[in-house]
C-alpha cells in the first residue's frame, strides 16, 4: 500500500514540448525382451494321484510368480516416469528455485509470514523479496529486465501496462482462466489488466479516489453528512463549501471548504479534474472539446470563488492542520494523515455524483506481475496465485494493520463483505462493486517519470496558465497536444 509516500507535493520533471510447454515428463521406456515362456502343454488336466495337491499348488505359485513379475515390471517403469495417478510429487525432489520479488511501499515483514508458509509447503522454492525505492523504479525495472537481470516478480501501477508490455508475461490458463479471473476480481481489474483476451498481473488490492472529510469541521458548519452530489441539490459540494469556508477580515482564507481549483498545491489534481471531465461527458483524449472546457471551468471555480487559493499550503498538509475541511484522494492518504495527526476525526465517503446520478471515480492501485524474461515463470505465477487466495490476503491485511492504521482493501469480490462496515475502506469497496472506477494516466505519486508524470505536467501547465489569465480553451488546446504525443508514444488509442 502506498502509505509510505511523502505528503509533500512531488517535484515533477519539466518536459519538452510535444514530440514524439509441454509438461516435461518423459514417456515410459520401451519394454525390451519377451514375456516369460508359455505354460507347458503337457500338464495333465486330471490324474488320480496322491500328488494332485502338489501339482495344483505348483501351478498357482507359477502363475503368481509370472503375473507378479509382469505387474512389477510395468509398475516400476510407471513410477519412474511419474505416470502413477495416485502419486504426489515430493517437493524436495524438485530442483531448487529462487524467485526474486521486487516490491514497493511494503516492508518484507508484511510478506514474510506468507513467504514462510509457502516455502514450508514448497521446500524447493526460495523467495527473495526486496522493497525497491520508487524513484526511477519503472525505468530500472524495464532496463534490467531487458538486460536479463531483472526480477521474476514485480509490482506495477494499474496505469502502467502500456509502459511495460515488453517485459510482462500473460497469466497462464492453469493459474487463472479468463472467467475465473473476472469472477474473482472487480470489473476495474479486468479493464486495467487486459490486452485482448489475455490478462496481465494479479491484483492484491483495490483503491481509488474518495471524499475524505473532517467530521469536526463539518459538524461546526451544521453539516450532518458529506456532500453526495457536486451541484444541484441541498447536499451538494458547493453548498457545503460555502458553509465551511472561513475568512479573516482581510479576505484571506482561514479554513477552506475543499482543496480544488489549482494544480501546484493540490495533490491528485489530475484525478479530480478527470472526474469532473468524465461526469460532464468529456473524453480525456479530446481536451479541446466544450465538455473539457466546462469541466476545467468548474474545477477552477473553487479557486476563483475564493474557496481555495494558491497561497494555501499543500492540500494534504492543510487537511492535517485542519485548514481545509474536505479533500479528494485515495484511501492510502488517510494513513499518512492520521500518522501525523492521530486525533483528527476523519470521515470517508464516495465521490459525489454528477447530473442524473452519474458516478465516476479514478482508480489507483498496485498489481503483481511476472517478468517475461524470467526463467521461472511457472513457479512465479503459482506463488502469485497463492498470494491472491483469501487466506493469504487476510494474513497480509492483518500484518499491515499491525504497523499502520489499516491494511489494503481486498481485491476479491468474495471478500467485499469483510470490509462493508470498515470506517475508511467501505466507500472504496462500494465504488469497486458498483463499477464506477475508471483508470486514466493521471495518477499522482506513481513516480513513473513517464506517462502519468508527463501528462500531469501538461495538465498542471494548463491549469496554472488559466490562473495567470489564459483562456480555458487555449490552455487545454496546448495540453491536448502534449497528451496526444504521450499517448501516441505508448500506442494508447
Amino acid at each position: 500500500m502506498d502509505d509510505n509516500q511523502n505528503n509533500d507535493k512531488i517535484q515533477r520533471p519539466v518536459f519538452m514540448k510535444p514530440e514524439e510447454v509441454g509438461d516435461g515428463v518423459e514417456n515410459p521406456e520401451e519394454i525390451s525382451g519377451s514375456f516369460p515362456a508359455d505354460m507347458p502343454e503337457n500338464i495333465p488336466i486330471y490324474e488320480h494321484s496322491t500328488n494332485k495337491g502338489i501339482y495344483i499348488i505348483g501351478i498357482v505359485i507359477f502363475f503368481m510368480a509370472v503375473f507378479g513379475g509382469v505387474y512389477w515390471f510395468f509398475l516400476k517403469d510407471m513410477l519412474a516416469a511419474g505416470d502413477n495417478p495416485t502419486s504426489v510429487p515430493v517437493s524436495s525432489s524438485a530442483e531448487p528455485v529462487t524467485l526474486t520479488y521486487w516490491g514497493l511501499w511494503e516492508d518484507v515483514d508484511i510478506f514474510q509470514p506468507v513467504i514462510d508458509k509457502y516455502e514450508k509447503e514448497n521446500s524447493n522454492i526460495t523467495i527473495e523479496y526486496e522493497r525497491m525505492s520508487p524513484e526511477q523504479y519503472l525505468a530500472r525495472l524495464v532496463a534490467r529486465s531487458k538486460a536479463g537481470n531483472g526480477p521474476d516478480i514485480f509490482r506495477f501501477h494499474n496505469t502502467w501496462l502500456p509502459q511495460i508490455k515488453e517485459i510482462i508475461a500473460p497469466i497462464p490458463e492453469d493459474i487463472y482462466t479468463k472467467d475465473e479471473f473476472e469472477k474473482s476480481f472487480y470489473p476495474i481489474h479486468k479493464k486495467d489488466l487486459s490486452i485482448g483476451e489475455q490478462k496481465f498481473g494479479i491484483p492484491l488490492s483495490i483503491d481509488g479516489l474518495v471524499l475524505i472529510y473532517n467530521k469536526r469541521l463539518l459538524g461546526q458548519a451544521g453539516i450532518s453528512e458529506a456532500p453526495t452530489t457536486w451541484v444541484g441539490s441541498e447536499n451538494d459540494v458547493f453548498s457545503a463549501v460555502e458553509k465551511l469556508t472561513v475568512k479573516d477580515p482581510t479576505g484571506s482564507i482561514v479554513t477552506s471548504g475543499i482543496a480544488a481549483g489549482t494544480a501546484t498545491n493540490v495533490d491528485h489534481f489530475g484525478e479530480i479534474f478527470s472526474v469532473l471531465l468524465l461526469l460532464n461527458g468529456g473524453d480525456f483524449t479530446k481536451l479541446s472539446e466544450p465538455e473539457a472546457v466546462e469541466a476545467l471551468e468548474l474545477y477552477r471555480k473553487f479557486s476563483e470563488d475564493g474557496f481555495w487559493s494558491e497561497d494555501m499550503s499543500n492540500s494534504t498538509t492543510s487537511f492535517i492542520q485542519e485548514k481545509v475541511a474536505m479533500i479528494l484522494a485515495p484511501s492510502w492518504q488517510i494513513i499518512n494523515i492520521k500518522l501525523q495527526n492521530p486525533n483528527l476525526e476523519i470521515g470517508v465517503a464516495k465521490i459525489p455524483k454528477g447530473i442524473d446520478d452519474a458516478e465516476v471515480s479514478l482508480a489507483s492501485y498496485w498489481v503483481e506481475g511476472v517478468n517475461v524474461f524470467s526463467k521461472s515463470q511457472a513457479e512465479s505465477w503459482k506463488f502469485l496465485k497463492y498470494l491472491s487466495e483469501k487466506e493469504q490476503l487476510q494474513l497480509m491485511h492483518e500484518e499491515q494493520s499491525k504497523i499502520r492504521l489499516f491494511g489494503s482493501a481486498f481485491p476479491r469480490r468474495d471478500m467485499a463483505k469483510l470490509l462493508s462496515d470498515h470506517p475508511y475502506l467501505s466507500p472504496v469497496i462500494s465504488q469497486a462493486e458498483n463499477d464506477i472506477y475508471v483508470s486514466l494516466p493521471v495518477a499522482d505519486f506513481t513516480h513513473d517519470e513517464g506517462m502519468n508524470d508527463e501528462i500531469l505536467q501538461y495538465l498542471e501547465n494548463a491549469i496554472s496558465a488559466t490562473v495567470n489569465g489564459t483562456d480555458y480553451a487555449a490552455a487545454l488546446s496546448t495540453a491536448q497536444q502534449g497528451v496526444t504525443t504521450v499517448m501516441g508514444r505508448y500506442k494508447i488509442e
